[in-house]
């Protein structure tokens, strides 16, 4: 290993686009965010040191035996996360990046590319919900925030945003259009006065320090591995991307699977999957990479644990020697989820997914298995299991791989005769993880609120009967709307229990699961009257009523506490017998 000339941010982005520097298939995906990338542009600007690069000149006996990907340009959240697999001409090698791939790629996007993440509470496959921004720099400005230790305004923006209002001048200057300045003196003046900004000497300064960062400077110092020894250069590899954003287990296991599996591209296979899983047939989950992977150890029947020790030939074999079955009893498991009403905001925990694919696995379960007749009840039993460890809290969080690893043995002990809730039950009571609630946690599920996490679970076990595999919505019973101070003192509710009325109306007792279309036409209108209009017979109104535990709902607003305290103690007893509760148990047994 050797240290190498230092070069130019120009000089080495140009070797990328020549092709020249490629990532290894061991390198994991680019997870920088646009804070980071903006703090490495400012820190260069600066003349700050951004830390050494590690490369590998890979000769060409040993190219033809490994994966290499391309560098991320325009990254994109959900359409392009990726980099794109990279070919080496046979006959020749390649130099890839072992250290600094992330800011290599920052770097790239910054100057060449764009960035576009999902806007908060936007719904994935939404239009507009990933806006394509490029890196500006302010040439008028500070930074706003003084906090952020930034020297520079340099910011992600569409390039809307960017362009000058009409009168004003135009400040932002796009990062990527400083390669195209012939130089740091007239070509800078010139670029300033047709922005109208030629008098301001600030603004020469900042363009001048970007100019100097990306063309003159030289701040890429790197060391050369020359070694050819495939073990050597991936201890290398694991070693000096210990700091920085950590490189996780499953990060190194799909990399590893990629040179290891002989007749698939493992990343590809689960990028494939994971895409699948999230966005196709309808479905809107959040899977990662990471559940398809614990996923595939379980099923393959090797150590869940991301741990180095894991990454044998061996284990990849049989990885890979499972994946049809784990791809085919994931998009089942997904699938199966759906139909119980879930989707990404309201499934807590996506590593209920795992021994729920197992399970699938196990018993040989095809497509017909989701609605076959004939294992409806078997269907009932793993939705009453599932919602119940959503409901529970800390089922799925601290000791995973302990619980996944006892379920997997419950499981293969018993799969064939159905879903053996009461074996599976009590293999995660073994390792702490009951799914009996007391009365402090069944207190507490009463006191959940629209739209909280585990609101959703709760109200599909209080009510079972519904389908919900069609759409249904978080409903309030009494609409919130009619719940503000004015509107509830203007219909005669007394001012002293107002307080009571708004702080009632968005918790449990006051909430259903209705059909999105019966939703939309509900609106605002009283559940009383509603019903009257929405059902046309005595018979259709008294099934609706009873499914809903809505026995005497009243017809004016003024009797709504009454209600929701009779309803609170109903919804009491149904958890109690429906959540496995030991007063329930005791109940039973007496």
């Amino acid at each position: 290993m050797s240290f190498q000339t230092p070069r130019s941010i120009e000089d080495v982005l140009g070797a990328i686009h020549r092709r020249e520097y490629l990532m290894p298939a061991i390198q994991r995906e680019f997870v920088w965010g646009t804070d980071q990338i903006v703090r490495l542009v400012d820190s260069l600007m600066r003349g700050y040191p951004v830390g050494s690069f590690l490369l590998w000149e890979v000769k060409p006996e040993t190219a033809r035996s490994y994966t290499f990907y391309e560098f991320l340009t325009d990254y994109h959240e959900r359409d392009n996360p990726y980099a794109d697999r990279a070919t080496v001409p046979a006959g020749t090698g390649t130099t890839a990046v072992l250290d600094g791939q992330q800011r290599l790629t920052s770097l790239n996007i910054a100057l060449y590319g764009s960035f576009a993440e999902k806007k908060k509470y936007a719904w994935w496959n939404s239009a507009g919900a990933f806006p394509v921004k490029r890196l500006y720099l302010n040439l008028v400005d500070d930074p706003a925030d003084e906090e952020l230790g930034l020297k520079y305004d340099l910011r992600f923006l569409q390039d809307t945003e960017a362009a000058p209002r009409d009168g004003e001048p135009d400040k932002w200057f796009r990062v990527g259009a400083v390669l195209g300045l012939a130089n740091s003196g007239p070509a800078i003046m010139k670029e300033l006065a047709r922005r109208r900004i030629a008098d301001d000497g600030e603004a020469f300064q900042r363009l001048y320090d970007l100019y100097d960062a990306v063309r003159v400077l030289k701040p890429i110092n790197y060391f050369l591995v020359t070694d050819q020894d495939a073990d050597k250069v991936l201890e290398i590899f694991v070693r000096v991307n210990s700091g920085g954003t950590p490189l996780s287990y499953s990060d190194l296991l799909l990399s590893m699977a990629t040179n290891q599996w002989k007749e698939l591209d493992a990343r590809e296979e689960v990028r494939s999957l994971v895409a699948d899983l999230n966005s196709n047939a309808g479905r809107q989950f959040s899977f990662s990479k990471d559940v398809v992977l614990k996923t595939a150890l379980t099923i393959a029947g090797v150590d869940v644990r991301f741990t180095v020790s894991n990454f044998t030939q061996a284990n990849m074999e049989k990885v890979e020697s499972a994946w049809p079955d784990v791809k085919g009893a994931l998009l089942r498991a997904a699938a199966l989820l759906q139909q119980f009403g879930y989707n990404e905001h309201n499934l807590t925990a996506n590593s209920v997914i795992v021994p729920l694919a197992h399970y699938l696995h196990l018993r040989g379960a095809q497509d017909s298995y989701l609605d076959s007749s004939s294992d409806a009840r078997d269907r009932l039993a793993v939705q009453g299991w599932v919602t119940r460890s959503l409901i529970k809290r800390g089922i799925w969080g601290s000791g995973l791989d302990t619980t996944l690893t006892r379920i997997r043995e419950a499981l293969i002990a018993r799969a064939g005769d159905g879903f053996p809730v009461a074996e599976v039950e009590s293999a995660m009571a073994a390792v702490g993880k009951p799914l009996s609630f007391d009365d402090v946690e069944v207190d507490e599920l009463l006191n959940l609120k629209y739209a909280g996490q585990r609101t959703f679970s709760v109200l599909s076990v209080l009510y079972p009967g519904l389908d919900l595999s069609k759409q249904f919505h978080e409903d309030h019973i009494f609409p919130k709307s009619r719940f503000t101070k004015k509107r509830l003192l203007n219909s005669g509710i007394p001012a002293e229990v107002v307080d009571d009325f708004i702080g009632s109306v968005n918790l449990l007792p006051n909430l259903q699961l209705l059909a999105g279309s019966a939703n939309i036409e509900k609106q605002d209108s009283l559940p009383g009257s509603w019903i009257e209009s929405a059902f046309p017979t005595d018979a259709h109104r008294k099934n609706y009523v009873h499914d809903n535990d809505l026995d005497d709902l009243p017809l004016e607003l003024s009797e709504f506490l009454s209600f929701f305290e009779a309803r609170k103690e109903r919804m009491r007893s149904r958890l109690v017998k429906a959540l496995g509760t030991p007063l329930a148990t005791a109940a039973d047994e007496a």
